[in-house]
C-alpha cells in the first residue's frame, strides 16, 4: 500500500508541475493580465480562507520535512521513500497554492482542480490510516500489511487536511455560485433589504460562521451603514416574534395567563436545541481533566524504546474533545443571543401595544421607558443563563466523579464540602450584591428621571439662572448612586477574591485530607485534580450569579406582567348612527381621572343632561381656568374613565387638536399628512387655510424641513397650526379642538377661524373650547363649564339674553377689556371704516415666520469613525490618580500568577519525589504559596474597584458639567434621548463594566504569557508555534475589528430611536387613538426594533466568528504541544513540568478566547467612553460669573434698558432675525411688544437674557453692558414668565420656590394674588400638594398662573411676560393684569402678547415686523395715526370682538 501511495504522490507531483508550466505558458501568450485587473475584486471575498489554505499546506510540508530529517537522524542516514515523495508533493502543493492565490484564485475565486483532488485524496488517506490504527489499537486485530499504517505526521496533519478538504468543497461549490454573480460589482452597492444570509447558510457555514464573510468583506473596504447589514432571520423579526408570543398568551386561560410560561412556550424549540449544545460543551470540557491522568502516566512510564502510538491516540482524543468543546460553546452562546434577540423584540412590541392602548392615568413615561431599557434587556440576557439551572449540578457531579476516580471517596467528599462551603460563603455576598444593585438601580432611576426633567426644562432653568441649583441637586443624586456603587464594587471585589481563590481553597482542603488519610498521590492524579478544581471554579462562581439573575429576572417579568395584565382599556367604538344627522351623543354621567373610593364623590366632569350634537353644527365650550373644558372634550374622546352613566357615543370619524401641541419628530409634511396619502392640491390648500404656506416658503427645505423633538424648534403658534393642519387634512367627520387660537396672534386667529372653521369645515361637526369669547357667536351651541359641570347650554343669543347667566358674567369681563381698547381708539368711528379694506389686506397677508431656528436637515447622531483613538484610552486609564495604581494592579496579577503556578508545580514535583519531601512540608509549602496568591488577588480586586469608582465619577462630572454649561442651541438640536443615553446606558457601562473589561484583558494576557513561558520551558518548539498562531490571531482580530467596531457603534445609536419613538407615542397616545394611527405607529416600532435587532444580532455573530477561528488555532497549538511531548525522548522532558504544561494547556482555548474577546469587547465598550468624552467638549456659554465685572448687588436700580443697533442671527449660516433694533425702555415703565408670529418678539427677549448672543450692537441695563457681565449675574436679576409653562415633578412648594428662599406666608400671598390659593387649598396637603410629571395634573392655564406666582415671588426690577396669559380666560386675565400692575409698580415690565387688552394700557408699545422696529410710542399716539400697524392690530381686535359682527356668513 505504501508503494502505491508513493506512486500516487509522484503522479500528483508531476501533475502539479505540469499544470504550473502550462499555466505560465498560457499567460505568456497574453491571456491573463487584463482579466486579473477586471475581476480583481473577487480576491477580497476569500482572502481569509486563501491565507488559511496556504498556512495549512505549508505546515503539512514542514511536518513531512521535519519527520524526514528526524528519520535521517535517528535511522542512521536512511529516509523512507514515502517521506521523500510526500514531502516533495506537499512542498510543490504549497508553492502552487501561493501561485494560484495571486492568479487563478484572484480571478475565479477557486483553486485549480488538480490541487482540490490532491487535498480530498490526502484527507481520505489520513482518515483511513487513523481509523485503521485506532481499530487495531483497541481491538488488537491483525490487519493485512497492504493497508496503510499511520505515523506521527499523519496524526499531526489530519486536522489541517480536514480544513483543506472542506476548503476544496467550498470552492468547488462556489464556482457554480460565482456564475450567477456579475464579475464587476460596485463597492457601495447595498444588499437587498430582504436579505437574510443566516437562514440561507448551510450547516458548515453556520458552524464556522462563514455566512458573515460578505459582511466582513464590505466592512473592510467601506464604513458600514445600516442598509449594509442583512436582516435578522424571520423568526427573530419583531412581527413574527410578537405574533408567536401573542399566540402563546392566547392559548392560556386569561385568568391564569403567565408571562414566563408564555415566553417558554414561544421559545421552547430553540431552547431545546440550545440545551443540546450546552450539554455537549459541558461533557467535552470534562474529557481533558478525565484523561490528563492517563497522559501524565504515559509520560512517566515512557522509555526511549516504547511506542508513541498510545500517546498519539490520547493527543488526538484531546484535540477532538477541545474542538467539539469550542464549536459547541460557540453555537450555545450564539443560540442564546439569538433567543435573546427574539424575546426582546416580542416583549418590546407587547409593551408598546399596551402603552398606546392605556387610557386614563397609566404608568409614567419614565416607568415604561425603564421597562424597555432595563427589564426587557434583563429578560433577554437571562436566555444566556437559563441552562445554568441544570448545568450547574451536572458540572459538580462530573467533577466529583473525576475526583472519585482519581482520589477516592473521602477526598471527593472533602472537595464537595469545601465547594458547598465556598458557595454558602458566596451566597450572602451575592444577596448583598443583589440588594446593592437594586439600590443602584433605584438611585439611577431617580437620577435619570431628574435629568430627563431638567433637559426638557433647560430653557426655563437658564432664563431663571437655576442651572447651578439643579446641577447641585443632580450631583447629590449621583452622590447617593456613587455611595451604593462603591459598596457594590467592593462587594464584587470580595466575590472576585472567592472566585479566584476557590480552586486554591478546594485543592488545599482535598490534598490535606489525602495526606491525613495517606491516600496515594501521583503526579497524574494531582494534576487531574488541579484541572478539575479549575473547572469547579465556574459553578462556584456562577451559582450566586445565577440565583441573583433568576431573582432579578423574576422581578422584571413580574413588573412587565403587572403592566401588561392591567385591564385593557377598550377604545370608544365608532358607532353606526341610526339617525344619520346625530354625530355625538353625550348622555348624563360622571367622569373622573381617579376611581378610588375617596375620589368617587368628586368627579372631574359631570354631565347632567343628555346632549346631542348634530352633523355640521359648531359647538363652542367656554369657561374659566380649570373649570373642566379640556376634560369635557377628553370625555367625548373616551380618554377619561366613566364612573356613572352611559358615557359618550361618537358616530363618525374624529380628529383632535390638543391644547398642549403634540408634534412628532420628522418633517412638516409627515406631521400634516399623518399617514394619509399625499393629495397635492388638497395639501397645499390645507397649508393655506391654516396659515402655514408662507412659513413653508421661508424655510430652506420647505415642508421637508425637519422638526426637532416635541417641536422644540417651532414657536407655539407654529406648533398649533401644524396640529390644526393635521386635523383638517385628515378629512374627518368630527373635529374636537382644544383652545387652538390661544397660541396665535389676533390676525392669525381670525384667519384660522374664518377660513378653517367657518369655510372649509362648514359641513363638518366642530367642537371647540376657547377663551376668545368673540368666537362664541358663530357657534350653533354654546356649552358653559363651571366647576366641572355644564352650567349652561344653548344658543348664544338665548344665553346672552339672560342677564343672570354664567356666560353673561364671563362676557362682561370680555366687554370690559373690549371697552378698555375701544376708549383708547379715537371717537371718530370712520377711522375704522375707512381702513377696513386695508385691514382685510393685512389679514390676508401671510406673515414672515422664518426665525432662523429651523434647520432643514435631520440632525442624525454624530458617530466617530475608525479605531477608538488612543487619547480615549489614555484619558480613561489616567482619570483616577493619574494612573498611579495601574502598575500596582498589574504587579499583583503577575505575583498571583507566579505563585499559583509555583504552588501547582510544587505539589506535582513533591508528589513524584516523596522520598525527598515530607508530607507535612509538602502541605505547608503548598498552603503558603496558595495563601500568597490569594492575598495578591484580593489586593488586585480592591485596587481595581477603587480605580473604577474614581474614573466613573470623573467622567460623569466632566460630561454633566459640560452639558449644563452648553448653550440653548445645543438642546434645540440634540434630542434629550441622546443625552439621556449617555447619562444612563453609557455611564452604567463606565460605572460597572469597562474598568473590569480592560483589567480582564490585561490579566488574561499575563496568564497567556505565563502559560506560553511554561510550555516553552517544556518544549521550546512551542514558542515558535505560538508566535505564528498569535500573529495569525492578531491578524484575524484586526480584520474583525473594523466591522465589529462599526456594529458596536450602531448598537448604541439604534437603541435611542426606539426609546424616542416610545416616549413620543406615549405622550401623543390620545392623538394616535383619535386618528386610528396605532397600527401605523406599531409598524414603525417594529421596524425600529428590527433595525436594532439586526445590528445586535450581527454584533454577537461577528464575535463568535472570531472565536471559532482563534479557538481552532490554539487548539491546534495544544494538539501539537501534546504530539511534541509524546515524540520527545523521556530523558528530554520533566514529566511533572510537562504534565503541568498539559494541564494549563487544557484552558488554553478558553484563555485565548478570553484574550481575543476582551480585546475586541474593550474597543466596543470604549465607544461608551468615547461618546461621554464627546459631551465633555461641548462649546460653552459665557461664564456664569466674571469676577472683574460684577454689578453692584442693588443692580438694576432704575430698570432702564437701552438697545443699540442689535443684530441677532441664530447661526452664521442662517439669515439675520433682528436687524438693527434701536430703542430705549425707560425704567419703571410698562412696555408692550407686539407683532406677528415670527416677527422677532421672542428673539428680542432671548437677546435680553443672552440665551442667544447678539452678532452686533449692545444692550445696556442701567448703563451696564450686559455682554460684559456673567450670565448668572444677569439672569438672576431679571424675571420672566416664558411662553411654555413648565412645572417640575414634586410639590407646589418646590415649584413656586425651587431655591427654597421664601417662607410659607410669602408663598400664600403670591398664590392669592394669582387666584390659585383656593385651588391649592382644595387638597389637604396644601403647599405639599403633588405636581405630576410635566405638571400633567394641572391645566395649562393653571400652570401659567403658577409660573406667574413664581415670578412675583422674586420681586425683580425688570419683569418679562412672554405670552404669559395666552391660555387664561379673559376674566382671570383682567384680574392678573391688575395684580401685575399693582405688584410691579415702579418696575420695568416688558409684555409680549397676542391680546391687545394686555398691552393697550402700557406706557409704550413696540411693534416689530420682520426683525425691525415698525413703530415705538405710547398706545395713544400710535392710535392717533390710523395707518399705523398698531392701529390695524387694534382695529382687527375690535372687528373680531364686535358683538354686531356675524360669523355665520362664511363669505
Amino acid at each position: 500500500m505504501d508503494i502505491s501511495l508513493e506512486i500516487v504522490s509522484v503522479a500528483f507531483f508531476i501533475g502539479l508541475l505540469t499544470w504550473v508550466l502550462l499555466d505560465i505558458m498560457r499567460r505568456r501568450r497574453g491571456g491573463g493580465s487584463n482579466r486579473t485587473c477586471l475581476i480583481y475584486r473577487a480576491d477580497r471575498g476569500s482572502k481569509v480562507f486563501a491565507l488559511l489554505t496556504i498556512v495549512a499546506n505549508a505546515l503539512i510540508s514542514t511536518f513531512y520535512l521535519g519527520f524526514g530529517i528526524y528519520e535521517y537522524w535517528v535511522g542512521g542516514g536512511i529516509i523512507s521513500w514515502k517521506s521523500i515523495f510526500s514531502g516533495m508533493t506537499w512542498v510543490l502543493a504549497t508553492l502552487v497554492t501561493v501561485y494560484s492565490k495571486n492568479t487563478i484564485h484572484s480571478e475565479q475565486n477557486r483553486w485549480p482542480w488538480v490541487l482540490i483532488i490532491w487535498w480530498i485524496l490526502s484527507c481520505s488517506f489520513y482518515s483511513l490510516s487513523l481509523c485503521l490504527y485506532l481499530t487495531n489499537h483497541f481491538r488488537s486485530l491483525d490487519l493485512p500489511d497492504i493497508l496503510p499504517k499511520a505515523n506521527i505526521v499523519e496524526f499531526a496533519s489530519f486536522p489541517l487536511s480536514v480544513l483543506l478538504f472542506f476548503n476544496a468543497f467550498r470552492y468547488a461549490a462556489q464556482e457554480k455560485n460565482d456564475l450567477k454573480h456579475p464579475l464587476l460589482e460596485k463597492e457601495d452597492e447595498t444588499p437587498p433589504q430582504n436579505t437574510d444570509t443566516y437562514t440561507k447558510a448551510g450547516i458548515w457555514s453556520k458552524a464556522t460562521f462563514q455566512w458573515l464573510n460578505p459582511l466582513f468583506k464590505r466592512g473592510r473596504i467601506q464604513k458600514l451603514e445600516l442598509p449594509h447589514i442583512p436582516h435578522v432571520p424571520p423568526s427573530e423579526r419583531a412581527e413574527n416574534a410578537s405574533y408567536v408570543l401573542d399566540e402563546s398568551l392566547r392559548k392560556q386561560k386569561t385568568e391564569d395567563s403567565s408571562l414566563p410560561k408564555s415566553i417558554m412556550r414561544a421559545i421552547r424549540r430553540s431552547l431545546a436545541i440550545n440545551a443540546v449544545f450546552a450539554g455537549a460543551n459541558t461533557a467535552a470540557s470534562y474529557i481533558g481533566p478525565f484523561l490528563i491522568t492517563n497522559f501524565v502516566n504515559y509520560l512517566l512510564e515512557k522509555n526511549d524504546n516504547s511506542s508513541i502510538h498510545h500517546g498519539l491516540i490520547l493527543a488526538f482524543i484531546f484535540f477532538i474533545a477541545k474542538t467539539l468543546e469550542s464549536l459547541s460553546q460557540r453555537q450555545w452562546y450564539f443560540g442564546a443571543h439569538l433567543i435573546g434577540v427574539r424575546v426582546r423584540a416580542a416583549l418590546t412590541v407587547l409593551i408598546y401595544k399596551k402603552s398606546i392602548s392605556i387610557k386614563y392615568s397609566g404608568p409614567s413615561n419614565g416607568k415604561i421607558i425603564n421597562l424597555i431599557n432595563v427589564d426587557v434587556e434583563r429578560i433577554g440576557d437571562f436566555c444566556w443563563y437559563i441552562h445554568g439551572i441544570w448545568l450547574l449540578p451536572l458540572q459538580v457531579v462530573l467533577a466529583l466523579a473525576i475526583l472519585y476516580r482519581n482520589l477516592g471517596a473521602a477526598p471527593s467528599a472533602a472537595a464537595l464540602l469545601s465547594t458547598v462551603l465556598i458557595m454558602v460563603c458566596n451566597t450572602p455576598l451575592a444577596n448583598t450584591q443583589e440588594r446593592l444593585h437594586s439600590k443602584i438601580m433605584e438611585a439611577n432611576d431617580s437620577r435619570i428621571k431628574v435629568t430627563s426633567e431638567i433637559l426638557k426644562s433647560m430653557r426655563v432653568l437658564k432664563l431663571h439662572s437655576w442651572e447651578p441649583t439643579f446641577l447641585k441637586k443632580l450631583l447629590q443624586l449621583r452622590e447617593t448612586e456613587r455611595h451604593w456603587l462603591k459598596r457594590y464594587l467592593y462587594t464584587c471585589s470580595a466575590v472576585a477574591f472567592l472566585f479566584w481563590a476557590s480552586p486554591t481553597l478546594v485543592s488545599v482542603t482535598t490534598f490535606g485530607v489525602c495526606i491525613l488519610l495517606n491516600t496515594p498521590l501521583t503526579v497524574g492524579t494531582v494534576l487531574s485534580a488541579l484541572a478539575t478544581f479549575r473547572i469547579l471554579q465556574e459553578p462556584i462562581y456562577n451559582l450566586p450569579e445565577l440565583i441573583s439573575m433568576i431573582t432579578q429576572t423574576k422581578v422584571s417579568i413580574d413588573r412587565i406582567q403587572e403592566f401588561v395584565k392591567d385591564d385593557q382599556m377598550k377604545l370608544i367604538p365608532c358607532h353606526t348612527s341610526k339617525v344619520s344627522d346625530v354625530m355625538v351623543v353625550l348622555d348624563a354621567g360622571e367622569y373622573a381621572w381617579k376611581t378610588t373610593e375617596q375620589d368617587l364623590k368628586k368627579p372631574t366632569i359631570k354631565v347632567t343632561e343628555k346632549i346631542e350634537i348634530m352633523k355640521g353644527s359648531k359647538v363652542a365650550v367656554c369657561g374659566s381656568v380649570g373649570s373642566g373644558k379640556s376634560s369635557l372634550l377628553l370625555s367625548i374622546l373616551g380618554e377619561i374613565p366613566k364612573i356613572s352613566g352611559a358615557g359618550a357615543k361618537v358616530y363618525a370619524t374624529k380628529a383632535y387638536v390638543s391644547q398642549s401641541a403634540w408634534i412628532q419628530t420628522g418633517t412638516i409634511r409627515e406631521n400634516v399628512l399623518f399617514g394619509k396619502e399625499m393629495n397635492k392640491g388638497c395639501y397645499e390648500y390645507v397649508l393655506e387655510i391654516c396659515a402655514l404656506d408662507h412659513d413653508v416658503n421661508t424655510w430652506a427645505d420647505g415642508d421637508l424641513t425637519v422638526v426637532g423633538e416635541r417641536g422644540m424648534n417651532l414657536s407655539g403658534g407654529e406648533k398649533q397650526r401644524i396640529q390644526l393642519a393635521r386635523a383638517v387634512y385628515s378629512d374627518s367627520d368630527i373635529y374636537i379642538l382644544d383652545d387652538p387660537f390661544s397660541a396665535v396672534d389676533a390676525h392669525t386667529g381670525t384667519h384660522l377661524f374664518k377660513k378653517c372653521l367657518l369655510q372649509h369645515l362648514s359641513m363638518k361637526t366642530v367642537i371647540y373650547a376657547t377663551h376668545q369669547l368673540e368666537f362664541l357667536e358663530a357657534a350653533d351651541l354654546v356649552l358653559v363649564i363651571k366647576d366641572g359641570q355644564i352650567a349652561e347650554s344653548g344658543k348664544y343669543e338665548d344665553l346672552i339674553a339672560d342677564p343672570n347667566s354664567e356666560l353673561v358674567r364671563q362676557m362682561s369681563a370680555h366687554k370690559k377689556s373690549f371697552d378698555q381698547v375701544n376708549t383708547c381708539q379715537q371717537d371718530d368711528s370712520f377711522n375704522r371704516r375707512s381702513h377696513q379694506v386695508n385691514l382685510i389686506e393685512v389679514l390676508e397677508e401671510k406673515e414672515a415666520i422664518n426665525n432662523g431656528k429651523l434647520s432643514g436637515k435631520s440632525n442624525e447622531e454624530e458617530a466617530e469613525t475608525g479605531r477608538v483613538k488612543w487619547r480615549v484610552y489614555s484619558t480613561f486609564v489616567t482619570s483616577a490618580y493619574r494612573g498611579a495604581l495601574v502598575p500596582v494592579i498589574l504587579l499583583c496579577q503577575v505575583f498571583f500568577q507566579g505563585l499559583q503556578m509555583g504552588s501547582n508545580y510544587w505539589i506535582a514535583w513533591a508528589t513524584k519525589n516523596e522520598h525527598k519531601v515530607s508530607k507535612k512540608r509538602l502541605m505547608w509549602v503548598f498552603a503558603l504559596l496558595s495563601a500568597g496568591s490569594s492575598i495578591f488577588i484580593l489586593g488586585r480586586a480592591l485596587f481595581l474597584s477603587t480605580i473604577a469608582i474614581q474614573t466613573a465619577q470623573r467622567l460623569f462630572l466632566g460630561m454633566i458639567t459640560s452639558v449644563f454649561r452648553a448653550p440653548i442651541s445645543f438642546f434645540d438640536s440634540t434630542p434629550s434621548s441622546r443625552i439621556l443615553n449617555r447619562c444612563s446606558t453609557d455611564q452604567n457601562t463606565v460605572d460597572m463594566d469597562i474598568p473590569y473589561r480592560i483589567a480582564g484583558l490585561a490579566f488574561a494576557l499575563i496568564q497567556l504569557i505565563s502559560i506560553i513561558i511554561l510550555m516553552s520551558q517544556v518544549a521550546w518548539q512551542v514558542f515558535i508555534l505560538f508566535l505564528g498562531v498569535l500573529a495569525l490571531s492578531m491578524w484575524y482580530q484586526a480584520y474583525y475589528i473594523t466591522t465589529a467596531r462599526e456594529l458596536a457603534r450602531m448598537v448604541g445609536i439604534r437603541k435611542a430611536p426606539i426609546l424616542h419613538h416610545f416616549s413620543e407615542s406615549i405622550t401623543g397616545a390620545g392623538t394616535l387613538r383619535c386618528f386610528n394611527q396605532g397600527d401605523r405607529f406599531l409598524m414603525k416600532t417594529m421596524d425600529l426594533i428590527d433595525d436594532y435587532s439586526r445590528v445586535a444580532f450581527h454584533n454577537y455573530a461577528t464575535m463568535e466568528w472570531l472565536s471559532v477561528r482563534t479557538n481552532f488555532l490554539f487548539n491546534l497549538v495544544f494538539f501539537l504541544l501534546l504530539i511534541i511531548l509524546v515524540s520527545l525522548p523521556r530523558s528530554a522532558i520533566d514529566p511533572s513540568l510537562a504534565g503541568l504544561a498539559a494541564t494549563y494547556g487544557l484552558n488554553l482555548n478558553v484563555l485565548q478566547a478570553w484574550v481575543i474577546w476582551n480585546m475586541c469587547n474593550v474597543e466596543n465598550k470604549m465607544i461608551s467612553v468615547e461618546r461621554i468624552l464627546q459631551f465633555t467638549h461641548i462649546p460653552s456659554e459665557a461664564p456664569l460669573v466674571i469676577e472683574d465685572c460684577r454689578p453692584v448687588p442693588e443692580w438694576p436700580m432704575a430698570g432702564k434698558i437701552e438697545l443699540e443697533n442689535i443684530h441677532v442671527q441664530y447661526n452664521p449660516s442662517l439669515p439675520t432675525v433682528l436687524k438693527g433694533i434701536t430703542c430705549t425702555f425707560p425704567g419703571g415703565k410698562k412696555i408692550g411688544v407686539v407683532g406677528r408670529t415670527g416677527s422677532g418678539k421672542s428673539t428680542l427677549i432671548q437677546a435680553l437674557f443672552r440665551i442667544v448672543e447678539p452678532s452686533g450692537g449692545q444692550i445696556l441695563i442701567d448703563g451696564v453692558d450686559i455682554s460684559k457681565i456673567g450670565l448668572q449675574d444677569l439672569r438672576s436679576r431679571l424675571s420672566i414668565i416664558p411662553q411654555d409653562p413648565i412645572l417640575f415633578q414634586g410639590t407646589m412648594r418646590t415649584n413656586l420656590d425651587p431655591l427654597q428662599q421664601h417662607s410659607d406666608q410669602e408663598l400664600w400671598e403670591v398664590l392669592n394674588q394669582c387666584r390659585l390659593a383656593e385651588i391649592v387649598r382644595q387638597d389637604q396637603r396644601l403647599l405639599d400638594a403633588p405636581v405630576a410629571e410635566d405638571g400633567e395634573n394641572w391645566s395649562v392655564g393653571q400652570r401659567q398662573l403658577v409660573c406667574l406666582a413664581r415670578v412675583l415671588l422674586k420681586k425683580r426690577k425688570i419683569l418679562v411676560l412672554d405670552e404669559a396669559t395666552a391660555s387664561i380666560d379673559t376674566a382671570t386675565d383682567i384680574l392678573i393684569q391688575e395684580t401685575i400692575r399693582k405688584e410691579t409698580s415702579g418696575c420695568t415690565v416688558i409684555t409680549v402678547a397676542h391680546r391687545i387688552p394686555t398691552v393697550i394700557d402700557n406706557d409704550l408699545v413696540l411693534v416689530l415686523g420682520e426683525g425691525k422696529v415698525l413703530e415705538y410710542d405710547s398706545p395713544t399716539r400710535l392710535l392717533e395715526d390710523s395707518s399705523s400697524a398698531f392701529s390695524k392690530l387694534v382695529a382687527e381686535f375690535l372687528r373680531r370682538s364686535s358683538m354686531s359682527n356675524c360669523y355665520r356668513d362664511p363669505s
